[in-house]
Formats: structure tokens, C-alpha cells, sequence
């Protein structure tokens, strides 16, 4: 596996004055030996001219966050990352790489979740190059293999985990996003490694049930809320039931048997459950009529 090595080239700025004067002086030459009918010497300042129009071929440009990958004859030379202008081997071939941080959000994958029901599901990965060699020659397109291994970590995390969690403690796509977010980031650097690519950043921006099961399962996480919701109700309904009883008991208000006790608790249960305004029943007999 190649590994990035950082080259130092020449300013750019100083062989271009070093070029144009030898050029200039090159030109001053020939016309020189034209007139005296040098022949020999007219070969050797058009020789001289196109060296030197040959090394200003060398020169290269390095923007700020982009890597210039220098290659001679095929193999690895350097990578330039320092901005400015330079100047390497004329014969060397350069390929200009980003640096800059780049996101994409991927397509809306249709896959079954680990309950085996089919959801959509999207993400946002942000990355960048962080090894130049790597990512020019051990992968053919490393933005393409970007693309296409962070859509497979997608399916397989969708697959991992389910879309709502059944039991309190389990993980699900739609409730533990930070842990999600997480392990998918993780999963996706692993996968890009070998691509000199470092996975700063991986959300979930898409999630959804599929089409043909959508409509029932909003009918599920909608008896799940009101099945929760009543729980609550209830649990504080018996806690108010119990302090009032205390307090009638500690106080001595009214002294209640059982069977007057088991009744005024259903009544409370009724007034503080139900869901409509309760009418109370004035009693304008006895305690036991």
C-alpha cells in the first residue's frame, strides 16, 4: 500500500524569472547567430530555447486545501500541499486533488429493518481526503467509492437495529440518533480507510416506514402513545386516590368501612381518568342510601 510522502519543490516564482531570462537571453543568441550565419550555433540556442520552453512546463499551481500528486514514468514521487506556485521535473505528470471538506446525502434505500419490516432510509456523510497516495492509487474513483461504501453501511445498519424499539433500553433507528449516528460513522470510516478518506460526520436524514405498511404502522405507534398515555393517567390517578384517603384518615374527616372506602376510590378512579367532564350525583339521603 503506498503511503503519502510531502515533497518540497522549487518556487515556482524564482525558476520562472530563471526561465524567461535564459529564454530572452536564448532569443538575443539566435538572432545573433542568424546574422553571422552560424549554422551550428542557430541549432544550438534553438535547442537552448525549446529546454527552456519545456521547463516552463514545469511549473505548477497548489490552491489553498488542494494536493498536487506528482508521478514520473508511473511511479509515486510526492505529494505538494503547500499553496504558492512551483516548479517540478517538466517530465513528471501532476494530478490535482481536493482537500476540502465535501458532503452528499445518499438515495432513499428501501430495506427491511431488524424486525424485517421494510423502511426508507437516507443519510448525510461529510468527508474528506486525508491521504492523497491512497486515495489516487489504491482506489480507481475514490469519490465514487465513497458513494457506493456509504450506501452499503446504510443497509447494513438498517438492518442491525430496528425502526422503533419494543422493549425500554433497546436501540432503534428512530429513537437513539446520537448512538446511531455514532456506529454509523464508524462503520462507514471503516469501510473507507483504504481510501485515504476520514469520515468527519454521518446522520440519518431519512427515515420513514415503506408505503404499503405505513399507514398500519401509524396506527401502531398511535395506540403505543395512547396506551402510554393512559398509564400515566392511572398512575396518577391511584397516587391522588391514596393521598386523599391518608388525609381523610389522619384528619379524622370521616370514618369509612371498606365497602364505603372501595366506592369512593371507584368514583375518584372515574373523575380523574375519564376523559369528559364528570356530572356528580348529589346525594341528599343517608350515607347508605
Amino acid at each position: 500500500m503506498l503511503r503519502e510522502k510531502e515533497i518540497k519543490a522549487l518556487s515556482g516564482w524564482l525558476m520562472l524569472f530563471v526561465l524567461l531570462a535564459v529564454l530572452m537571453l536564448s532569443i538575443y543568441m539566435l538572432v545573433g547567430a542568424g546574422r553571422d550565419a552560424a549554422g551550428y550555433r542557430v541549432i544550438l540556442w534553438v535547442l537552448v530555447i525549446a529546454a527552456g520552453g519545456l521547463c516552463l512546463g514545469g511549473l505548477t499551481v497548489v490552491n489553498p486545501n488542494q494536493a498536487s500528486v506528482v508521478q514520473l514514468f508511473g511511479a509515486y514521487r510526492g505529494t505538494i500541499k503547500e499553496q504558492g506556485l512551483w516548479w517540478v521535473n517538466p517530465l513528471t505528470s501532476r494530478r490535482r486533488i481536493s482537500l476540502r471538506i465535501r458532503n452528499f446525502e445518499s438515495s432513499k434505500l428501501k430495506v427491511n429493518d431488524h424486525d424485517g419490516n421494510p423502511i426508507e432510509i437516507a443519510a448525510v456523510v461529510v468527508w474528506r481526503v486525508v491521504e492523497t497516495a491512497e486515495a489516487i492509487f489504491e482506489v480507481d474513483d475514490y469519490e465514487h467509492f465513497v458513494h457506493v461504501q456509504s450506501e452499503a453501511a446504510v443497509r447494513i445498519l438498517a438492518t442491525t437495529y430496528p425502526y422503533d424499539a419494543h422493549v425500554e433500553g433497546e436501540m432503534s433507528l428512530r429513537m437513539s440518533t446520537q448512538e446511531i449516528a455514532l456506529r454509523l460513522r464508524a462503520e462507514i470510516q471503516e469501510r473507507l480507510a483504504k481510501a485515504g478518506v476520514e469520515v468527519i460526520e454521518a446522520r440519518i436524514s431519512h427515515l420513514a416506514y415503506a408505503q404499503e405498511i405505513a399507514s398500519a404502522m401509524l396506527r401502531r405507534q398511535q395506540a403505543g402513545a395512547v396506551v402510554a398515555a393512559r398509564q400515566k393517567i392511572v398512575e396518577g390517578a391511584v397516587g391522588m386516590v391514596e393521598m386523599a384517603l391518608e388525609e381523610l384518615s389522619r384528619k379524622g374527616v370521616v370514618e369509612l368501612d371498606e365497602e364505603r372506602k372501595a366506592a369512593m376510590v371507584s368514583n375518584l378512579l372515574v373523575v380523574l381518568c375519564s376523559e369528559q367532564n364528570v356530572h356528580p350525583v348529589v346525594n341528599t339521603g343517608t350515607l347508605y342510601q
